[in-house]
């Protein structure tokens, strides 16, 4: 009997996107650690033998100074997505003028250097709104993956502000980032976001553990692990246990400090997590993406939504009218 599928995804937030999130000065000269982390993680993943989706910024793609090492992700034969151009977490304010810009600047970037059509997107801080949806189905993209149904998003919009150096109005403009409890209670698995006009378009969200609504991407089991890697991994397998009881194939997020510590990228030492070595932080991935490949088929965003459109009969959503939202 065939395992059920697992998709993974890397959220390709560089530097300056870091920084510029969390209000630190300098971020407007972009400055990248795409020449050490890209190569760091294609060989991680190599030797994983794993292929998994990276949704790239398209300011990053509009550098000359990033073409190398994006293109290395695509001739490794890794999917390519979007991930907005300007990587803003206020999206979800943005004019539907002002979003198809977003989204057409940022394809025709990724596409230029990568040669690699995007048709997935997921909004930078899980943003989203009726107006990006409207956007990327007129588009033709054929899934949306900015949801995070959990019920832990304004503890987690506390922790944000608390690390962070933001402005009064900089906070003003977040103030939505990673949802309201009540979206913990959104569709779990994929489902159909239907417009107005006929539009369909698939949505994806990132898995949270079923039941409980509680995130378990890598993020949260590296700083378990932090506890202990032993309460880690039952936290994963209660994870696990409860996606396969109640049959939802999960979509695992992966994030690029996941994968590297702040002894390779000593400009981001002081950000939370980064005094865990890379070596630490790569040991610990490899503990779980083979725990996760005893229980699912591994495999990019690309792979998991032609098997969800081939396979399943999803239920529709009506896409919400006038709604601002993350």
């Amino acid at each position: 009997m065939s395992k059920p599928y697992l998709s993974l995804s890397l959220d390709m937030d560089n530097q300056w996107s870091y920084m510029k999130i969390h209000g630190e000065e300098g971020w407007e000269t972009y400055p990248s650690y795409l020449d050490i982390f890209v190569p760091h993680v294609l060989q991680v993943l190599d030797e994983l033998n794993l292929k998994i989706t990276f949704f790239i910024v398209g300011q990053d793609a509009a550098f000359e100074k990033n073409h190398k090492y994006l293109k290395d992700i695509a001739d490794a034969g890794h999917d390519i997505a979007n991930h907005s151009f300007k990587h803003e977490t206020w999206l979800h304010l943005y004019t539907k003028d002002e979003m198809h810009e977003e989204i057409n600047t940022a394809h025709d970037a990724i596409e230029k250097v990568t040669g690699v059509s995007p048709i997935g997107f997921r909004g930078p801080g899980f943003s989203w709104s009726a107006t990006l949806l409207e956007v990327l189905a007129e588009r033709g993209y054929a899934y949306d993956a900015s949801t995070l149904p959990t019920v832990i998003g304004p503890l987690a919009r506390l922790y944000y502000f608390s690390t962070s150096n933001l402005s009064k109005e900089e906070k003003e403009d977040r103030k939505e980032i990673f949802g309201k409890f009540s979206d913990g209670f959104r569709k779990l698995k994929p489902y159909f976001w239907q417009s107005e006009k006929e539009h369909k378009l698939l949505e994806l969200p990132v898995t949270t553990m079923p039941v409980f609504r509680i995130p378990f991407h890598l993020s949260y089991l590296l700083y378990i692990s932090n506890i202990s890697t032993h309460l880690m991994m039952l936290y994963l397998n209660i994870a696990i246990f409860l996606c396969k009881l109640t049959k939802t194939q999960p979509s695992f997020l992966l994030h690029p400090l996941d994968l590297i510590g702040g002894d390779q990228i000593s400009s981001l030492a002081f950000f939370p997590g980064m005094n865990i070595s890379s070596d630490r932080k790569v040991f610990i991935f490899k503990k779980v993406m083979n725990k996760l490949a005893k229980h699912f088929t591994l495999v990019d965003m690309k792979t998991h939504v032609d098997h969800i459109l081939n396979n399943r009969n999803l239920k529709t959503v009506p896409m919400p009218e006038n709604m601002v939202h993350v």
